[in-house]
């Protein structure tokens, strides 16, 4: 048994890296988790012992934002903050025999300047971006060090690319932020189409977003609606309140009945607190506005349209970015983010996508094939974590 520490940098890589250390833990090792950004909330829900609990920015981490979203995080001492944690990291590292990296550069440097073993599962970085990857620097000669023992990509394409580059053996054994999609979910009734609504999770950002998709939905038949052949579904993280989501709903034209639902007087939304993937397994159609999200949706082979707002993450280079990653089933209107013409041309297009579901095979043949390419198939945490455990018997024992 080894004692492993998670170091992570964003509530997908926090989710990721719970799930591997849940099955890390369930073959007799014991984990402990670091987020460097955020409460790591998703290591608590796994029972993961946090050290060093963190703290939650405007912008939700560090990483992909726009301009004024890093500037915002250089005014809330987000780098002070960064290099504290780097320094708590270093500190604590000789408890571990191993240390798994869960995300991008910072992390890799953080594990690097450990001098420990480390694992890297590169769930930031794809080949599928711009079809060669380019890692920032100094991280791949991060990676080429001797410490780097195990190193798991995000998909295929980027394990072949990177070794190529590294001349070494990388890994793509799946992502394990698709293992919790797999297990219970509830059937809702029967209709014609049903659309699911991903704002993303990142407060303010979140409540931005859903205003911005009720737009969008005002322009959706109202037939549709009334005859109930059309259903859409919401579903919203706890970090935004029903209290706080009555209060914005109310300034918007729109209100929420019974904390289940969400109607302007024409159209109804379904508000599904707890059933992420009910409602991501029931959807014909998934509207995001969301990172990790998005991209398990693609995971289950659904095809998803995007709506670009005004950030700090899900700006239209984020969504253009997600694009490249995810492949040619995720679509999104043309456009500058937010006007009307927009938001109307994507309601337009959702019309289009669940007609074209209904009548031509192709478009779910090509789902499922994007989705095996790209993400891969269920069970990569539990993968993951046996062959780190291997590694650990043969390596470190």
């Amino acid at each position: 048994m080894a004692r492993i520490l998670l170091l992570s940098n964003g509530h997908g890589e926090d989710v990721s890296g719970a799930l591997i250390g849940k099955n890390l833990i369930s073959l007799g090792h014991k984990v402990e988790a670091m987020p460097l950004v955020g409460f790591g909330r998703p290591y608590k829900d796994k029972d993961i012992e946090i050290i060093y609990h963190g703290k939650e920015f405007t912008t939700g981490g560090i990483g992909y934002t726009s301009l004024s979203g890093r500037l915002t995080e250089l005014f809330e001492g987000q780098i002070i903050y960064l290099l504290k944690r780097i320094w708590k990291c270093m500190k604590i590292s000789k408890q571990y025999e191993l240390i798994i990296v869960i995300g991008d550069i910072v992390p890799i440097l953080t594990a690097w300047l450990s001098r420990k073993s480390v694992v890297a599962y590169l769930v930031a970085y794809s080949s599928h971006y711009e079809g060669k990857l380019k890692l920032p620097w100094p991280c791949k000669e991060f990676l080429k060090s001797p410490n780097f023992k195990v190193i798991f990509t995000r998909d295929k394409l980027t394990a072949q690319d990177l070794q190529r580059q590294l001349k070494r053996k990388v890994r793509f054994l799946g992502n394990p932020f698709m293992d919790t999609l797999n297990s219970y979910y509830e059937d809702f009734p029967t209709c014609r189409y049903r659309i699911g609504i991903l704002p993303g999770s990142r407060i303010p950002e979140l409540s931005r977003n859903l205003l911005l998709i009720l737009k969008m939905v005002k322009f959706l038949p109202k037939e549709l609606i009334k005859n109930g052949e059309l259903q859409i579904d919401l579903a919203l993280v706890r970090t935004l309140s029903n209290s706080s989501l009555k209060e914005l709903l109310s300034k918007n034209g729109w209100e929420l009945h019974n904390n289940l639902e969400i109607s302007d007087g024409t159209y109804v939304v379904s508000l599904r607190r707890g059933l992420f993937n009910s409602v991501l397994h029931n959807s014909d159609l998934l509207v995001c506005m969301a990172g990790t999200a998005t991209e398990q949706a693609v995971g289950l082979h659904k095809p998803v349209l995007q709506i670009a707002g005004g950030g700090p993450q899900f700006t239209p280079s984020f969504a253009e970015a997600q694009r490249r990653l995810l492949g040619p089933t995720v679509f999104c209107a043309k456009g500058a983010p937010g006007e009307m013409k927009t938001l109307k041309e994507t309601a337009r297009m959702a019309i289009e996508l669940l007609e074209e579901l209904n009548c031509n095979e192709n478009l779910n043949l090509e789902c499922k094939k994007q989705g095996i390419d790209r993400i891969g198939l269920g069970g990569g945490g539990r993968r993951m974590a046996e062959f780190i455990s291997n590694f650990i018997q043969q390596s470190l024992s």
